[in-house]
């Protein structure tokens, strides 16, 4: 894997608007972390539908192994992706209107038989959690990956097992 700057994209991380970035960004700093390939990019599923179409049936064949999309409202971005694409989509509600990503979720998860996509929690820890599903995808085939992900595993079975909330019994 590489430092994800100069290979070649495996994931690609896509949001509906720039404002987005604000939750994805924790999509990508996972990535950076393992040192995976990614770009992440602006693609609007109703303002920029022809640049999804083509981002979506581009993405198999420029070599990416997942797609991590972020949307708000009617979060329509990640199910039209999955349905121009096999690459596996995985998609992350953005809390962008009064309903605070709820709309997004339902939106997300009710996807139609036949058109799969992963769906994760609304925001920054959903965003996070799929791109260490897209890590732990890759790792599938990735000795290197698959050890750094165990490695990074438990580091936080050991933050955990370090936190004392009471003081040990005394005899």
């Amino acid at each position: 894997m590489s430092d994800g700057r100069n290979a070649a994209p495996l994931v690609g991380v896509v949001m509906g608007s720039k404002s987005d970035y604000a939750v994805m960004e924790a999509a990508v700093e996972v990535l950076r972390e393992f040192g995976v390939a990614h770009e992440a990019r602006v693609v609007s599923a109703h303002r920029t539908p022809d640049l999804l179409f083509a981002y979506a049936e581009a993405a198999q064949g420029r070599g990416l192994r997942a797609i991590i999309a972020g949307a708000g409202g009617s979060a329509h971005l990640p199910g039209m992706l999955a349905a121009k694409t096999t690459v596996p989509v995985l998609g992350v509600p953005v809390a962008a209107t009064g309903l605070l990503g709820m709309d997004a979720l339902l939106s997300i998860v009710q996807m139609p038989k036949g058109v799969p996509v992963a769906t994760f929690a609304i925001g920054k820890p959903g965003a996070a959690n799929a791109a260490l599903f897209a890590v732990a995808m890759l790792a599938s085939g990735d000795a290197v990956l698959q050890e750094k992900l165990a490695a990074w595993r438990r580091a936080r079975t050991a933050e955990v097992m370090a936190q004392a909330l009471v003081a040990e019994p005394t005899a």
